[in-house]
Protein backbone atom coordinates (compact mmCIF):
# COMPACT_ATOMS: atom_id res chain seq x y z
CA UNK A 1 0.00 0.00 0.00
CA UNK A 2 1.58 3.24 -1.42
CA UNK A 3 2.00 5.80 1.33
CA UNK A 4 0.78 9.43 0.90
CA UNK A 5 2.34 12.77 2.33
CA UNK A 6 -0.10 12.58 4.58
CA UNK A 7 0.71 9.34 5.91
CA UNK A 8 4.22 10.34 5.95
CA UNK A 9 2.83 13.50 8.16
CA UNK A 10 1.42 11.28 10.49
CA UNK A 11 4.44 9.05 10.79
CA UNK A 12 6.37 12.38 11.63
CA UNK A 13 4.09 12.97 14.64
CA UNK A 14 4.92 9.39 15.83
CA UNK A 15 8.23 10.40 15.82
CA UNK A 16 7.98 12.89 18.08
CA UNK A 17 5.73 11.23 20.28
CA UNK A 18 2.86 8.45 20.48
CA UNK A 19 -0.44 9.37 20.44
CA UNK A 20 -3.83 8.13 20.25
CA UNK A 21 -5.96 8.79 17.00
CA UNK A 22 -7.94 11.71 18.49
CA UNK A 23 -4.90 13.42 19.30
CA UNK A 24 -3.07 12.87 16.20
CA UNK A 25 -6.37 14.16 14.45
CA UNK A 26 -6.12 17.61 16.63
CA UNK A 27 -2.07 17.90 16.95
CA UNK A 28 -2.27 18.00 12.55
CA UNK A 29 -4.74 20.75 12.65
CA UNK A 30 -2.72 22.40 15.56
CA UNK A 31 0.17 22.32 14.28
CA UNK A 32 0.58 21.84 9.90
CA UNK A 33 -3.10 22.47 9.39
CA UNK A 34 -2.36 25.94 7.64
CA UNK A 35 -0.76 24.29 4.99
CA UNK A 36 -1.70 20.37 4.83
CA UNK A 37 -5.44 20.67 5.71
CA UNK A 38 -6.93 17.15 5.74
CA UNK A 39 -10.23 15.75 7.11
CA UNK A 40 -10.46 14.29 10.25
CA UNK A 41 -11.91 11.02 8.99
CA UNK A 42 -8.98 11.14 6.61
CA UNK A 43 -6.58 11.54 9.32
CA UNK A 44 -8.54 8.57 11.56
CA UNK A 45 -7.28 5.99 8.87
CA UNK A 46 -3.69 6.03 8.43
CA UNK A 47 -2.68 5.04 11.85
CA UNK A 48 -3.93 1.59 10.93
CA UNK A 49 -2.17 1.84 7.67
CA UNK A 50 1.23 2.31 9.00
CA UNK A 51 0.97 -0.79 11.45
CA UNK A 52 -0.04 -2.93 8.68
CA UNK A 53 3.29 -2.29 7.09
CA UNK A 54 4.88 -2.47 10.55
CA UNK A 55 6.04 1.34 10.35
CA UNK A 56 4.34 1.87 13.67
CA UNK A 57 2.65 -0.62 16.39
CA UNK A 58 -0.27 0.18 18.21
CA UNK A 59 -1.36 -1.30 22.31
CA UNK A 60 -4.56 -0.53 23.69
CA UNK A 61 -4.44 0.76 27.18
CA UNK A 62 -7.18 2.39 30.00
CA UNK A 63 -8.09 5.79 30.56
CA UNK A 64 -10.41 6.04 32.73
CA UNK A 65 -13.47 3.74 32.27
CA UNK A 66 -12.76 3.01 28.71
CA UNK A 67 -9.91 2.09 26.46
CA UNK A 68 -8.42 3.95 24.17
CA UNK A 69 -5.30 2.57 21.08
CA UNK A 70 -1.97 4.21 21.65
CA UNK A 71 0.14 4.07 18.12
CA UNK A 72 3.94 4.77 18.05
CA UNK A 73 6.88 4.34 15.48
CA UNK A 74 8.70 1.13 14.92
CA UNK A 75 12.40 1.34 13.52
CA UNK A 76 11.26 0.34 10.07
CA UNK A 77 9.05 3.70 10.44
CA UNK A 78 11.70 5.85 11.56
CA UNK A 79 13.97 5.03 9.04
CA UNK A 80 11.28 4.86 6.15
CA UNK A 81 10.54 8.68 7.37
CA UNK A 82 14.30 9.47 7.23
CA UNK A 83 14.48 8.02 3.91
CA UNK A 84 11.48 10.52 2.50
CA UNK A 85 12.96 13.47 4.68
CA UNK A 86 16.27 13.05 2.35
CA UNK A 87 13.59 12.83 -1.06
CA UNK A 88 12.65 16.30 -2.94
CA UNK A 89 9.39 17.31 -2.12
CA UNK A 90 6.53 18.70 -4.10
CA UNK A 91 6.32 21.99 -5.39
CA UNK A 92 3.92 24.62 -3.49
CA UNK A 93 0.19 24.37 -4.13
CA UNK A 94 -2.65 26.38 -3.15
CA UNK A 95 -6.12 26.25 -2.87
CA UNK A 96 -8.30 29.24 -2.37
CA UNK A 97 -11.77 29.97 -3.29
CA UNK A 98 -12.06 33.48 -2.74
CA UNK A 99 -9.50 33.85 -5.38
CA UNK A 100 -11.19 32.08 -8.21
CA UNK A 101 -14.21 34.39 -7.59
CA UNK A 102 -12.05 37.53 -7.78
CA UNK A 103 -10.26 36.03 -10.99
CA UNK A 104 -14.05 36.15 -12.40
CA UNK A 105 -15.59 39.02 -10.81
CA UNK A 106 -16.35 40.80 -13.71
CA UNK A 107 -19.36 38.48 -14.40
CA UNK A 108 -20.98 40.30 -11.21
CA UNK A 109 -21.04 43.19 -9.13
CA UNK A 110 -18.92 45.30 -8.00
CA UNK A 111 -20.56 44.63 -4.30
CA UNK A 112 -20.25 41.11 -4.38
CA UNK A 113 -16.18 41.69 -5.23
CA UNK A 114 -15.92 43.83 -2.15
CA UNK A 115 -17.60 41.38 -0.26
CA UNK A 116 -15.25 38.81 -1.12
CA UNK A 117 -12.45 41.01 -0.11
CA UNK A 118 -13.95 41.80 3.00
CA UNK A 119 -14.08 38.02 3.98
CA UNK A 120 -10.43 37.69 2.69
CA UNK A 121 -9.32 40.40 5.24
CA UNK A 122 -11.38 38.66 8.31
CA UNK A 123 -9.87 35.56 7.37
CA UNK A 124 -6.49 37.47 7.88
CA UNK A 125 -7.70 39.25 11.24
CA UNK A 126 -8.78 35.55 12.84
CA UNK A 127 -5.32 34.38 11.53
CA UNK A 128 -3.12 36.69 13.51
CA UNK A 129 -5.11 36.10 16.59
CA UNK A 130 -4.68 32.14 16.34
CA UNK A 131 -1.52 32.68 15.82
CA UNK A 132 -0.75 35.21 18.56
CA UNK A 133 -2.28 32.33 20.73
CA UNK A 134 0.19 30.17 19.31
CA UNK A 135 3.08 32.21 19.79
CA UNK A 136 2.23 32.99 23.15
CA UNK A 137 1.50 29.34 23.98
CA UNK A 138 5.18 28.23 22.39
CA UNK A 139 7.24 30.87 24.60
CA UNK A 140 5.32 29.93 27.39
CA UNK A 141 6.72 27.04 30.25
CA UNK A 142 3.66 25.09 29.49
CA UNK A 143 5.25 24.40 25.68
CA UNK A 144 4.73 20.66 25.46
CA UNK A 145 8.03 20.79 22.36
CA UNK A 146 10.28 23.08 23.60
CA UNK A 147 13.28 20.73 22.19
CA UNK A 148 11.39 21.46 18.86
CA UNK A 149 11.49 25.61 19.20
CA UNK A 150 13.63 26.14 16.74
CA UNK A 151 12.32 23.41 14.31
CA UNK A 152 8.76 25.36 14.94
CA UNK A 153 10.02 28.66 14.48
CA UNK A 154 11.04 27.82 10.74
CA UNK A 155 7.44 26.81 9.64
CA UNK A 156 5.68 29.48 12.43
CA UNK A 157 7.61 31.66 10.27
CA UNK A 158 6.60 30.96 7.15
CA UNK A 159 2.57 30.90 8.14
CA UNK A 160 2.75 34.70 9.23
CA UNK A 161 4.56 35.84 5.92
CA UNK A 162 1.80 34.11 4.07
CA UNK A 163 -1.00 35.78 6.06
CA UNK A 164 0.91 39.10 6.17
CA UNK A 165 1.01 38.62 2.46
CA UNK A 166 -2.76 37.77 1.73
CA UNK A 167 -3.66 40.67 3.85
CA UNK A 168 -1.37 42.94 1.67
CA UNK A 169 -3.04 41.66 -1.25
CA UNK A 170 -6.55 41.71 0.68
CA UNK A 171 -6.01 45.66 1.01
CA UNK A 172 -4.57 46.48 -1.92
CA UNK A 173 -7.06 44.70 -3.89
CA UNK A 174 -10.20 46.46 -2.20
CA UNK A 175 -8.27 49.90 -2.56
CA UNK A 176 -8.16 49.17 -6.01
CA UNK A 177 -11.74 48.24 -6.75
CA UNK A 178 -13.34 51.14 -4.45
CA UNK A 179 -12.09 53.47 -7.15
CA UNK A 180 -13.53 51.61 -10.02
CA UNK A 181 -16.49 53.33 -11.70
CA UNK A 182 -17.60 49.90 -13.67
CA UNK A 183 -16.67 46.48 -13.34
CA UNK A 184 -15.62 45.75 -17.44
CA UNK A 185 -13.05 48.91 -18.02
CA UNK A 186 -9.25 47.86 -18.52
CA UNK A 187 -7.88 51.26 -18.45
CA UNK A 188 -7.84 50.89 -14.78
CA UNK A 189 -5.53 48.14 -13.98
CA UNK A 190 -2.73 49.30 -12.12
CA UNK A 191 0.27 47.53 -14.25
CA UNK A 192 3.13 49.04 -12.03
CA UNK A 193 3.99 45.10 -9.91
CA UNK A 194 3.40 43.56 -13.86
CA UNK A 195 5.84 45.95 -15.55
CA UNK A 196 8.67 45.44 -12.27
CA UNK A 197 7.83 41.79 -12.51
CA UNK A 198 8.68 41.62 -16.17
CA UNK A 199 11.34 43.80 -15.97
CA UNK A 200 13.28 41.99 -12.94
CA UNK A 201 12.33 38.16 -14.33
CA UNK A 202 11.43 38.02 -18.19
CA UNK A 203 13.47 41.04 -19.26
CA UNK A 204 16.82 39.95 -17.55
CA UNK A 205 16.30 36.40 -18.35
CA UNK A 206 15.24 36.53 -21.71
CA UNK A 207 15.57 39.68 -23.48
CA UNK A 208 12.89 42.18 -23.59
CA UNK A 209 10.39 38.93 -22.60
CA UNK A 210 8.07 39.32 -25.27
CA UNK A 211 8.51 35.50 -26.27
CA UNK A 212 8.95 34.45 -22.00
CA UNK A 213 6.12 36.83 -21.99
CA UNK A 214 3.35 34.33 -24.13
CA UNK A 215 4.63 31.50 -22.86
CA UNK A 216 4.12 32.52 -19.34
CA UNK A 217 0.41 33.60 -20.60
CA UNK A 218 -0.37 30.40 -22.50
CA UNK A 219 0.01 28.55 -19.12
CA UNK A 220 -1.63 30.54 -17.19
CA UNK A 221 -4.88 29.97 -19.38
CA UNK A 222 -4.05 25.78 -19.74
CA UNK A 223 -5.49 23.64 -18.20
CA UNK A 224 -2.86 22.15 -15.33
CA UNK A 225 -3.76 19.55 -12.56
CA UNK A 226 -0.76 17.99 -11.40
CA UNK A 227 -1.04 14.96 -9.62
CA UNK A 228 -1.63 15.59 -5.50
CA UNK A 229 0.08 13.88 -2.69
CA UNK A 230 -3.29 12.80 -0.25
Amino acid sequence: MRLTTTSYAILGLLTVKEWTTYELAQQMEKSIGTYWPRAKSKIYEEPKKLVSQNLARARREKAGARARTVYSVTPKGRRAFQTWLQEPGAPPQLEFEALIKVFFAEQGMKEDLLATLERVDAWVQMRRRLGAEIARYLLSDRAEFPQRLHIIALTSRWQLEFTRAVEHWARWARDEVERWKTMDDPSVADTRHLEAQAKAVLGGEHGDGRESSERVGKASLDQHNPKKGS
